[in-house]
């Protein structure tokens, strides 16, 4: 079976009203249209692929304002989005998350779902797409820590069921400056920072995957030098030891 691969950033405690996150949302699937071509064609989710089909939407800020502040998309104070994109049952992916809570025990996030099949995922599930994509995560979204990889990397590092996000290494890593530099790293990981944002890490240039113990090791490695740097830990909530979004 092939590893399935994500995308998500995650950030804690950080209040913003729904306009704000509507217009986060709306620059980061701006940014994404560039990379791939079926993301410049947007739907809402629907009962099956052919209701969903018909449930296209216009990204703009407007249009993902009254979206998010709809009662199916609104919980206490957070705001909810899933977004998903393709020409076929088998090539979809999307993007979902929660933005705006001040809660400190449940963070927001953004999360790219890339598909495994077909030409979409094989155009998605590239280091230079992946890095591009935490770019705009980052650019977007503002948040405390980022990371893709596969699921089954994923299953295999993490600490616990209940793994923190923050506290382990991906594919590709972001870390906001806040967290704290960030150490030399061996090759062939390649490090670069965002000015007024953070540090993206992307392990390899080639396609991450479990069945090559290589790549194991390096994340392996990696982590060991993360970790001791300070890097891996868990969220914060917004503004403790961060700058204030605004």
């Amino acid at each position: 079976m092939s590893e399935t691969y994500y995308a998500g950033c995650y950030w804690l405690a950080r209040s913003e009203p729904v306009e704000a996150c509507a217009q986060r949302l709306a620059s980061f699937i701006q940014q994404l249209g560039p990379l791939e071509p079926t993301w410049n064609r947007w739907h809402q989710a629907a009962a099956n692929f052919e209701k969903a089909r018909k449930r296209q939407i216009q990204p703009d800020e407007a249009t993902l304002a009254k979206l998010m502040k709809s009662k199916a998309h609104r919980f206490m104070d957070r705001s909810s989005f899933w977004l998903w994109a393709g020409e076929n049952e088998e090539e979809t992916s999307g993007t979902h998350g929660f933005c705006g809570s001040a809660s400190p025990h449940s963070p927001s996030v953004c999360v790219v779902t890339t598909g495994s099949r077909g030409s979409v995922g094989e155009r998605l599930v590239t280091a230079p797409v992946l890095t591009e994509v935490m770019r705009a995560m980052a650019l977007a979204w503002e948040p405390e820590v980022g990371i893709a990889t596969s699921h089954a990397h994923l299953e295999q590092i993490k600490v616990d069921q209940f793994s923190s996000p923050g506290t382990f290494v991906g594919w590709v890593m972001y870390f906001a400056d806040f967290r704290g530099p960030v150490p030399p790293l061996p090759a062939p990981v390649q490090v670069e920072h965002i000015p007024d944002r953070g540090t993206l890490i992307t392990l390899t240039p080639e396609k991450f995957t479990v069945s090559n113990p290589a790549h194991v090791a390096l994340a392996a490695d990696v982590q060991a030098r993360l970790q001791e740097a300070g890097l891996l830990k868990p969220l914060r909530p917004w503004g403790t030891g961060a700058p204030q979004s605004g």
